[in-house]
């Protein structure tokens, strides 16, 4: 296989564009976005992603397809399906993209998450936070990432402003959970099964948004982590990469969500590990053996949101690689991330050149914490 079609034209995309291109791979990328930032690495066909014209034009020319986000109409996918080989399978994208389905998915598998109930009207949801008690999270169950689609609720009378703000759509209400901290999982299964684990990576947010990743070595969540998302890998007979968001909660591990695809908290593997999200995605589809996910030295990636700070100021810090999405600057939008490897320094030193990163993203809260001091042994409660 050596034509990969691409559903999006974003980051992400660009990405795998950038990790196929050593291995011979060329891009088709179904974009309606005429600006795609992808579109220089391939072809870009600028139409609606239900557009026939371009579809014939994608499955003609495309050996296999796959996509970079999850609010790809369903059908389109679906329908693609049947014309050409897609990985991961429809199956996948109609559960990830609905979150009432996710949690149901979690629960089939007997993976722990938190509490959480379907609500269609504001009566059910007064109805149902009665029982669930708050502090509770009002989601829209499809089109929400990056902190869109939810609001929290945290007394009674936020119930009827969240509904309104919500749509007045059909939602899921989560209780919240007390958690000591955000990490997830990446994984890639290739067509015969095969499945390689990436380290875990515990993930930092505010206002919704990632803001910084880190690789975390030998954790000691690490196997609980594995065998969580191999549960999902194996009932959807998946091939491609998958992530897994969790909560963890003392020594458990409660699912989030999941993303079909390669992810934001996956971004340090580019440098960080031996074979990177990207190209193993590729792999997979593509059905070439899969590269080693293995990492052997401290790795973190940090978000660049809004702004791009001065590039030869990213590369004077040692172990500093920036990734600009060629994406114009936007309140709150992603337009590139940097990443850090510390195969060459103390853990001192990482994190004070982690901090020094912070600081130009513009995230001086996180720059003053500590973060490789407890990277091998994290501390429970």
């Amino acid at each position: 296989m050596k034509n990969i079609g691409v559903l999006g034209g974003g980051q992400l995309a660009r990405m795998m564009a950038q990790a196929g291109r050593p291995l011979g791979l060329d891009f088709m990328f179904l974009c309606p976005d005429q600006n795609a930032c992808a579109a220089s690495l391939g072809k870009h066909l600028n139409a609606p992603y239900d557009d026939p014209v371009a579809h014939k034009e994608l499955t003609e020319w495309a050996d296999v397809v796959t996509y970079e986000f999850e609010n790809v109409p369903l059908q389109v996918v679906e329908s693609l399906e049947q014309q050409v080989a897609l990985h991961p399978s429809s199956s996948a994208l109609a559960v990830a993209r609905d979150r009432l389905s996710e949690k149901n998915c979690f629960r089939s598998l007997d993976i722990p998450t938190a509490e959480f109930a379907p609500v269609n009207t504001l009566e059910e949801l007064t109805a149902v936070m009665k029982g669930m008690g708050l502090p509770a999270i009002l989601k829209t169950r499809t089109q929400g990432y990056d902190g869109k689609g939810q609001a929290v609720l945290k007394k009674e009378t936020d119930l009827p402003e969240a509904w309104e703000q919500l749509g007045k759509r059909p939602c899921i209400v989560e209780s919240k959970v007390a958690f000591q901290r955000e990490v997830s999982v990446i994984a890639v299964r290739d067509q015969k099964g095969e499945t390689f684990f990436y380290p875990i990576t515990e993930n930092h947010h505010r206002e919704g948004i990632l803001r910084l990743s880190i690789n975390r070595l030998n954790d000691p969540v690490q196997d609980q982590a594995n065998a969580t998302i191999r549960k999902i890998l194996e009932d959807f007979n998946y091939v491609g990469v998958l992530a897994l968001e969790l909560f963890q909660v003392e020594d458990q591990l409660f699912a989030n969500e999941f993303a079909p695809r390669v992810h934001n908290t996956g971004h340090w593997t580019i440098e960080g590990a031996q074979t990177s999200q990207f190209e193993n995605h590729l792999r997979a589809v593509c059905g070439l053996p899969l590269g080693s996910s293995q990492s052997e030295n401290p790795a973190a990636m940090v978000n660049l949101i809004s702004r791009l700070p001065d590039e030869n100021q990213i590369r004077a810090v040692p172990g500093a690689t920036p990734h600009f999405y060629g994406k114009a600057e936007k309140p709150k939008r992603k337009v590139g991330h940097i990443t850090l490897t510390g195969d060459d320094c103390t853990m001192e030193e990482f994190d004070k050149r982690l901090a020094a990163l912070l600081q130009m993203a513009g995230e001086s809260q996180l720059a003053g914490q500590k973060f490789l001091d407890t990277a091998l042994k994290p501390q429970f409660p």
